[in-house]
């Protein structure tokens, strides 16, 4: 099933449930999904950009939550991280940091890289194998702990 119908689903049984956070949230991946479909002309979403979607809607909740949390509304911080939950359950089974070591390690020796001067190379294949596993700011630190 794809991510929209998941969604849809999902906004079915907020609606029923009466959860104006959760199906204020899903509305709002929906609305990103049909901007895409729009931009791409009617053709089909993929999974790696169903992905890009919800990382990216979950790094607007979090620098909001920080700023929010910095400014002393509580309030509004609690909205965003309440809304941050509700899209990460659609997201695949992040790793775990000991995860995360293990399958840069891996990319490490694959792509050859040898020091910090290859983290370019790193990088770039472990963004892809890992999208939607971790956010890129753990792989990069990852990859920069595991490089000097």
């Amino acid at each position: 099933m794809s991510l929209e119908n998941t969604i849809n689903d999902a906004i079915k049984t907020a609606m029923k449930e009466k959860d104006k956070v959760a199906l204020d949230s899903l509305r709002a991946v929906k609305s990103q999904i049909l901007l895409l479909k729009t931009e791409a002309k009617g053709a089909e979403v993929s999974a790696e950009q169903e992905i890009a979607i919800l990382q990216r809607m979950i790094k607007q909740r979090k620098d909001s939550f920080e700023q929010f949390a910095a400014q002393g509304r509580n309030d509004l911080a609690e909205v965003e991280d309440a809304q941050m939950k509700v899209i990460e359950k659609f997201l695949p089974k992040q790793l775990s940091p000991e995860e995360l070591e293990a399958e840069i390690k891996n990319i490490i020796s694959e792509v050859g890289a040898e020091s910090i001067k290859d983290l370019g190379k790193v990088m770039g294949t472990a963004s892809k194998a890992l999208a939607g596993k971790s956010d890129g700011k753990s792989i990069s630190e990852m990859a920069k702990k595991l490089l000097s």
